[in-house]
């Protein structure tokens, strides 16, 4: 497991830290995305979308769960889970037909359903520090093989 801590002073900063691992993704992907309200997922979310050469509004799907976004160099998969009841719900939405399939799929909140989550997985956590700023964001890195 390789873990590295990228530090963000701005929205903008975030956006591009985003774009970077846009660019970089690979088809398959996953990137499961811990923090709390307000940390910034969104806005790193728009910057991997950016990254991937998506054009459109992305948006938290927060109302329905899952966002499809074609555009780009590969599909691009948005989840945001933080209104799943059951892991089970999952499978209503065909979860694994996109975990497992050819885009990029961000996955916010995915501590709410890690445990059925692909065995190899990139887990990114955004945290706060407002003793450093109130813009400032700490951004792990990890990659998860179990």
């Amino acid at each position: 497991m390789s873990i590295r801590v990228i530090e963000s002073g701005s929205a903008q900063e975030t956006f591009m830290i985003g774009c970077e691992m846009g660019k970089t993704a690979v088809p398959g992907a996953v990137f499961a995305l811990i923090g709390d309200l307000g940390c910034g997922k969104t806005v790193f979310t728009q910057g991997v979308a950016a990254g991937l050469g998506i054009e459109e509004a992305v948006v938290s799907p927060t109302f329905t769960i899952l966002q499809e976004y074609e555009g780009g160099r590969m599909p691009f998969y948005h989840y945001d889970v933080y209104r799943i009841g059951d892991v089970e719900e999952m499978d209503e939405i065909g979860y694994d037909d996109y975990v497992y399939g050819k885009g990029l799929c961000l996955i916010e909140w995915a501590g709410l359903i890690e445990s059925i989550l692909p065995k190899h997985y990139i887990r990114i956590t955004i945290e706060k520090d407002v003793q450093r700023g109130f813009d400032y964001r700490r951004i792990k890195v990890e990659d998860i093989l179990n």
